[in-house]
């Protein structure tokens, strides 16, 4: 039976937990450094608290160290991945090779989906370094991800939701030439949301001020069910940076979607973790951060990926805005031409715009009926599309209905002797206790009434465990049961919690391809070094490829030679701030680069 993981992201411990508590059957958060998002690292004490708290569910911890090192790091790495891996962590997410050839790091490693994974052969090499999973590159179809699972025995991840990079992950230098700044160190300053002029040859403007490297979000909930026929094991959603309700509202989105995947083939899936999700609330991704969303490639077709009219989150279309009221001094006041009937407005909600420098968001300040009274927005005219991307109401309910996950345990109770309970726990994982309680206590003269109380004080919540009392059996003299008290009864379900919390879930052991000796780690120097010395100025990079993308810029706006039958200019360039990249076409592998000059 496979075991489906979702795996979601963690900007900090509290995250973490919230994701844990929504569905998510493992985690991936950084330490403190060498991760690829520098703005989201985490003490080795936090990580320790998340894995406890994790591993009560069976929930496995991921520590992203998939980073390229400078010279002189690789000591330091080596310590915080011991580090990390005495605080319980689960396996690593590596971006260097070297990791595979240190014996002391005991623990599985999956390789980053910056090792851009998007051929068998690539898939191979990582596999043959020790690799117990490896994550793909996002812009694969679904026949290649097929194929790479067929040739491969170790784990395939991929990437279901969230943001996209417009260039293949690990090989965009974008960020470093423009601004010193390396996406391999996890300083990405997102150049592909910035705002560029697009001139051919003979400096002509065909479009101007447009975020014309900014992709849409990716979505592939409707397709999960292909993706683990195709051989997937792992859904990953993408967002270290993202804030908790961001996280919370997508887990549970996927979480649900994956519990139908299973109930609809019970005898082929199951989930990675185990625990049940109640109470809550009813998730809704187009109220959380998206700019659009795609499958990209996904098909094996090109389709509009683009989200150059707003690299920001647009959020729901609402309404067109009417009857604007400046007052100088005071703000303004507008009213809204809703899109569909029912539509109500809060306090604090926020609204967006597109005008010709991208998005324009703002806040409602008050907002009664359909009128909405805020600060002035210069660019807002009357006539314009109005976006709601963040609904003050949904905020508040993904704050206040918090979900609660719990291990559900099935009790047996045998009463015997002069009132000996041995009580037998069962839980949903398979941990089982048999632990006997002793009583000195009156007979009960209502045996109904003392089997009901008996039911309901051991079949409540302790801790994560939810008891069921599956089966009272009674073997006393004449079927009598003890006069216990609700007090005493509580603290019978409570100590069986303490015996079952003893039996800890111990996930951290040692790579099971390193143990078979299927791992080599003298392929490591096979690895093609990347320089990592910093932009030495433009002749650092003088012609070379910044960046290579299934994206194409000619496609998107209607000038592709090979499926449009456009005749587009022979040379195409991207100006920002007087700085000029140059835009390659490769349309025997319908690829774009884009070029220093």
């Amino acid at each position: 039976m496979q075991a489906l993981e979702l795996l979601a992201p963690a900007r900090n411990k509290e995250i973490g937990i919230a994701a844990i508590d929504c569905g998510a059957d493992a985690v991936y958060i950084a330490g403190p450094d060498f991760g690829a998002r520098k703005a989201a690292g985490n003490s080795f004490e936090d990580i320790a608290e998340l894995c406890t708290y994790a591993h009560r569910f069976g929930v496995r911890i991921f520590v992203t160290f998939n980073t390229l090192w400078r010279d002189g790091e690789e000591e330091e790495a080596h310590a915080q991945l011991l580090r990390a891996q005495e605080a319980g962590a689960d396996a690593f997410i590596i971006r260097e090779p070297r990791i595979a050839a240190w014996d002391d790091i005991t623990i599985p490693i999956h390789a980053s989906t910056q090792c851009a994974i998007r051929d068998v052969a690539r898939a191979r090499f990582y596999e043959s370094l020790g690799c117990e999973r490896i994550i793909l590159e996002r812009e694969l179809s679904l026949a290649q991800i097929r194929e790479i699972c067929s040739a491969v025995s170790c784990e395939v991840e991929c990437f279901v939701h969230g943001a996209l990079c417009v260039g293949y992950s690990g090989e965009c230098r974008l960020s470093e030439y423009i601004d010193g700044r390396s996406a391999d160190r996890g300083e990405c300053i997102q150049a592909c949301r910035s705002l560029y002029d697009l001139v051919d040859g003979d400096g002509h403007v065909l479009v101007r001020g447009k975020a014309l490297l900014s992709l849409k979000d990716f979505n592939l909930k409707a397709r999960l069910e292909e993706l683990a026929d195709a051989g997937v094991c792992s859904f990953k959603i993408e967002g270290r940076l993202k804030n908790a309700s961001y996280v919370k509202n997508v887990v549970r989105d996927y979480s649900l979607a994956l519990d139908a995947l299973v109930a609809k083939y019970p005898e082929r899936y199951r989930r990675a973790s185990w625990g049940e999700v109640t109470g809550g609330f009813t998730p809704d991704t187009a109220k959380t951060f998206n700019r659009g969303y795609t499958e990209l490639f996904l098909d094996g077709k090109r389709g509009k990926w683009s989200s150059m009219d707003a690299p920001k989150s647009m959020g729901e279309a609402v309404g067109t805005v009417q009857r604007i009221r400046r007052t100088p001094g005071q703000g303004m006041q507008f009213g809204i031409k809703p899109l569909q009937r029912g539509l109500e407005l809060h306090n604090g909600d926020g609204f967006a715009i597109a005008t010709a420098d991208g998005v324009t968001g703002f806040r409602g300040d008050v907002c009664e009926g359909l009128q909405v009274r805020c600060k002035d927005v210069p660019d807002l005219r009357e006539g314009m599309t109005l976006y709601r991307n963040v609904s003050a109401a949904f905020e508040k309910i993904l704050d206040t209905q918090t979900c609660r996950r719990e291990i559900p345990v099935r009790l047996s109770v045998r009463v015997h002797g002069k009132y000996v309970l041995d009580v037998h726990a069962l839980t949903q994982d398979g941990r089982e206790v048999l632990s006997p309680f002793h009583t000195d206590v009156e007979t009960a003269e209502n045996r109904e009434r003392a089997e009901a109380m008996l039911r309901e004080q051991l079949g409540k919540r302790s801790g994560v465990y939810r008891f069921a009392v599956d089966e009272l059996l009674v073997e006393t003299a004449g079927g009598k049961l003890p006069l216990l008290s609700a007090a005493t009864l509580n603290g019978i379900r409570r100590l069986v919690a303490e015996d079952l919390d003893g039996i800890r879930w111990q996930p951290n052991v040692r790579c099971r391809s390193r143990e078979a000796g299927a791992w080599a780690p003298d392929r490591v120097s096979d690895y093609p070094a990347i320089p990592l010395e910093g932009v030495q100025g433009v002749k650092a990079y003088q012609s070379a490829s910044l960046m290579r993308s299934k994206y194409c810029i000619r496609y998107e706006l209607g000038l592709c030679p090979k499926y449009q039958g456009a005749k587009p200019p022979q040379e195409l360039f991207l100006l920002n701030n007087g700085r000029r990249l140059a835009l390659r076409f490769d349309c025997a592998a319908c690829e774009m680069t884009v070029n220093a000059i």
